[in-house]
């Protein structure tokens, strides 16, 4: 088993860090995704077995009224938060998955973290948008990663993971993983 050891972001300079780390996971994607010029930039700097993870904008998972979007840099009419965030079956969800999408295809990057604030608990509505989006989405060969947080069930966890072809992210210090592993993931039947 190949273990690759990274930060969240880059502490210190890009060349500095591609010396001595294998993979990173960008977390400005979940912020603002960079634009397209800068990321095909890290790309072209990094060795090439360099491995490149980012997470999932915030548009997908949070909504509107979370903090985390006080560093967003693009205006939310009000009339319009309704359809942001919890995976939730609309345009403005789908828009920022081909945003995301577009970021990870240009870093070549092989996995996307989904990171959920504890505020998406698991109602049968959030289920649902959880079902119809990884459903809906052309997964290419990324290795999607949930991290639910909250009060989600972990037989719930298990059973959407395997449904959903996701493999479920965990704190090392606090649980283990409930379902997936880096090889790829098949998606199962329904239970």
């Amino acid at each position: 088993m190949t273990v690759n050891i990274g930060c969240c972001g880059f502490p210190v300079a890009r060349q500095k860090y591609f010396q001595h780390f294998s993979v990173v996971e960008l977390q400005q994607t979940f912020y603002q995704p960079p634009k397209r010029e800068t990321v095909i930039k890290w790309q072209e700097e990094a060795p090439a077995e360099f491995e490149f993870t980012l997470k999932a904008w915030q548009l997908i998972t949070h909504t509107p009224e979370s903090p985390t979007y006080r560093r967003l840099s693009q205006t939310i009419p009000e009339k319009k938060k309704k359809y942001y965030g919890y995976f939730k079956p609309t345009d403005e969800v789908f828009s920022a998955w081909k945003e995301i999408e577009g970021v990870a295809t240009a870093l070549r990057a092989k996995m996307i973290v989904f990171q959920c604030p504890a505020s998406f608990k698991p109602t049968e509505e959030n289920k649902k948008n959880l079902e119809r989006f990884f459903s809906s989405i052309e997964k290419r060969d990324f290795l999607l990663v949930w991290e639910s947080r909250g009060l989600w069930k972990k037989e719930e966890i298990r059973e959407l993971c395997h449904y959903l072809g996701l493999i479920h992210c965990a704190d090392p210090f606090k649980d283990a993983p409930l379902c997936g592993d880096i090889e790829p993931v098949q998606k199962l039947a329904k239970p």
